[in-house]
């Protein structure tokens, strides 16, 4: 049997896919998993033991209503048993419909709902877990949740790399304040009085990890810190931010991609929410949330540009102190 499952991005989307590859493999071992996603994000599940072939979707060279069903013809060639679409957007759907194997997909909120939250009619409430929507759409192959554990591969020359840069990275404390919108990310006064609580706990300095487009926004929390923070933005690829979470001590970040790099790595995480649902994911005692659960959150399906209510309570309440208490209690 051969399939094809789509998710073309993002980091913390395409990584959460793969507790379905791996109770896939565990449940059909001959199974060949072919898995399409854009070459952008080709790092997020890049040597993943269960997928079998890799297939890239590169912009330049697939864009566009013709070029995509001629890519979709050309995947057809390698007669799919079954085609899961767990993006289930433009994309996927042209390539899949032109494939021509039977699509099945995920339960996705209604459109409706969908305004009705955008115009602030109604708080964001999710139906059920990412994973275990993505879990739905494989129904057909009797595949059963068997909970959220991720995967997320790297290899020796990733740690090789840091060590040949000389970067004492295992047990220290890490953060990562960036975020795909800007009411997902905690303050920067946060992340930097963070930072000195951290140092005076553990005895070392904690290490920022992000984007290059990040950079500026860590140089800052790295001087509101007294220069405490180590800033790795844009000097790491995702592999290596992979590596070095592997031996961190734990991770505190938003609501973005490291939060689920870490749980792949089995990096104990600190997942601050504010405008998003934390009811999209699981937390256990190793991934423990944080959220203060205003009245007006969740308020956003994604997150937005500002705060809907001008005054960004959900992040603005969230003291270091308090997140330090979380920390501590945990007996991290």
């Amino acid at each position: 049997m051969r399939v094809l499952i789509i998710r073309l991005s993002s980091i913390g989307d395409v990584i959460l896919t793969t507790p379905v590859l791996k109770e896939l493999k565990k449940k059909y071992p001959d199974i060949i998993i072919d898995f399409l996603v854009l070459e952008n994000f080709k790092d997020a599940i890049s040597g993943c033991p269960y997928i079998d072939n890799l297939i890239l979707f590169n912009k330049k060279k697939h864009d566009g209503l013709k070029k995509m069903i001629a890519f979709g013809n050309e995947l057809k060639k390698n007669n799919y048993d079954y085609v899961f679409d767990l993006h289930s957007k433009v994309r996927s759907k042209v390539i899949s419909n032109a494939i021509g194997s039977k699509v099945y997909t995920y339960k996705k909120r209604s459109f409706i709902k969908s305004i009705l939250v955008k115009t602030k009619m109604i708080k964001y409430k999710v139906d059920d877990t990412i994973i275990k929507n993505y879990f739905g759409a494989f129904k057909v192959l009797g595949l059963e949740y068997k909970g959220e554990d991720l995967t997320f591969s790297f290899n020796r020359k990733d740690s090789e790399k840091l060590e040949a840069m000389g970067i004492d990275y295992s047990n220290v404390p890490m953060i990562a304040p960036g975020a795909s919108k800007e009411t997902k990310k905690w303050t920067k006064e946060g992340f930097a009085e963070l930072s000195k609580l951290l140092y005076n706990k553990y005895g070392k300095s904690p290490i920022i990890i992000g984007s290059k487009s990040e950079y500026e926004m860590c140089e800052e929390i790295k001087r509101l810190s007294g220069d405490i923070a180590i800033n790795m933005a844009g000097k790491l690829t995702l592999k290596e931010s992979g590596a070095l979470l592997s031996r961190a001590k734990f991770l505190v970040t938003n609501d973005s991609g490291p939060f689920h790099i870490a749980r792949g790595v089995k990096c104990p995480t600190f997942a601050i929410f504010g405008p998003t649902s934390p009811e999209m994911f699981e937390y256990d005692e190793k991934n423990i949330l944080i959220y203060l659960n205003e009245p007006c959150s969740p308020c956003s399906l994604h997150g937005d540009k500002v705060c809907p209510q001008k005054h960004f309570n959900c992040m603005k309440k969230l003291s270091a102190q308090k997140v330090m208490e979380i920390i501590e209690k945990s007996g991290r």
